[in-house]
């Protein structure tokens, strides 16, 4: 069930050529999502739904999602369920989870990205989370290609130092302590995205602290997975200054896919003339004005698939 609806904040840079305009979806579970479409008014061929980091809005997405776009993309922005506009309930109350994420929210995105954009092909846009969870989508199927930024196990044991400390005190005293005493993780305090529902944060801070993040939880809290049935091309960008998302994490993410083709690019900023992009920035206006190459992957990328 999906309602539509304008959206007058994000219209600012709507255009002669693309609407911009909000949706309401309902998850299986019953809870409402609400979403952003980017509509091209010309025929719409491949159609992009852009899955988020955790506790990141859809807003932070909305300057590169304009510009796949402007490229004849159909586009479509969401908040995942207990973050931004998702949020229906009080966030202690609020029992989403990463699992709960990947097998409802995501699927029930792309069902709508099918309505809105009915003859198109189908891709997805992952960042960090938003590319971890595929395989936990019943719906992967209809996903004719995947690129995916900035999206690794996040394992604290291959992190650096003094990055590694900072990890640790947020996964390791942070998480289990706010979520005893408020009843979920307020991330915001310490600049990371939105406040998290306690589920979310508990199951980050497991996986992260196991190889393979989501690797770790397969004949526990998950019994159902399409990690190794994922056969769709992927490329997957990479930052040298991500501390999160680097080498070592990008590839023990990879592993995880078994059977999807992927093509990993681990990029250095200042090859691009830029002093940083790490886990955050690639989706920066900023960036895109110093190098609208790295943008230009993105749109490539999805020109180039079928």
């Amino acid at each position: 069930m999906h309602n539509k609806h304008t959206q007058s904040s994000l219209d600012k840079q709507d255009n002669a050529n693309i609407d911009v305009y909000s949706l309401t979806i309902m998850t299986e579970r019953n809870q409402a999502l609400t979403a952003t479409v980017y509509h091209p008014k010309a025929s719409v061929k491949k159609a992009v739904i852009i899955t988020p980091a955790t506790g990141i809005k859809r807003q932070f997405y909305h300057n590169f999602a304009h510009y796949l776009a402007e490229q004849g993309f159909g586009v479509l922005t969401f908040d995942n369920e207990g973050i931004g506009e998702s949020l229906t309930t009080a966030l202690a109350k609020c029992d989403a989870s990463l699992i709960s994420w990947g097998r409802h929210d995501m699927p029930a995105v792309l069902d709508a990205l099918q309505d809105e954009f009915a003859d198109a092909s189908y891709h997805l846009v992952g960042h960090s989370a938003g590319g971890q969870l595929i395989g936990l989508m019943p719906n992967y199927e209809s996903i004719a290609s995947v690129f995916n930024v900035a999206c690794s196990s996040g394992c604290i044991k291959n992190m650096d130092m003094p990055y590694k400390i900072k990890a640790m005190g947020f996964m390791d005293f942070f998480i289990p302590i706010t979520n005893l005493t408020l009843g979920y993780t307020p991330s915001d305090k310490i600049g990371m995205g939105e406040p998290l529902p306690k589920g979310v944060a508990r199951q980050w801070r497991e996986w992260c602290n196991g190889s393979g993040y989501i690797k770790t939880a397969f004949g526990k809290s998950i019994h159902t997975h399409f990690y190794d049935d994922i056969t769709m091309p992927a490329l997957w960008l990479g930052f040298s200054d991500d501390d999160i998302a680097n080498n070592k994490n990008m590839d023990d993410m990879i592993r995880v896919y078994s059977q999807m083709p992927v093509q990993k690019r681990f990029l250095d900023p200042r090859d691009f003339g830029l002093s940083s992009i790490g886990h955050m920035r690639y989706f920066s206006s900023r960036t895109h004005a110093k190098a609208p190459q790295l943008w230009q992957m993105a749109s490539n990328w999805l020109s180039e698939q079928p």
